[in-house]
């Protein structure tokens, strides 16, 4: 059961991923959205 749960969340992470890749054209645009994910987290961590 465990294997099963550890691969659903596998593919999971790998869809998240391809999504956010294509959400950006570039690489360049997908460091501007990991960077502006760092600082909404920060925001919400102060």
């Amino acid at each position: 059961m465990e294997k099963r749960v550890r691969k659903v969340m596998a593919v999971l992470l790998m869809v998240a991923f391809g999504a956010a890749l294509a959400g950006c054209e570039t690489a360049d645009g997908f460091g501007k959205d990991l960077e502006k994910l760092g600082q909404n987290i920060q925001k919400k961590a102060n």
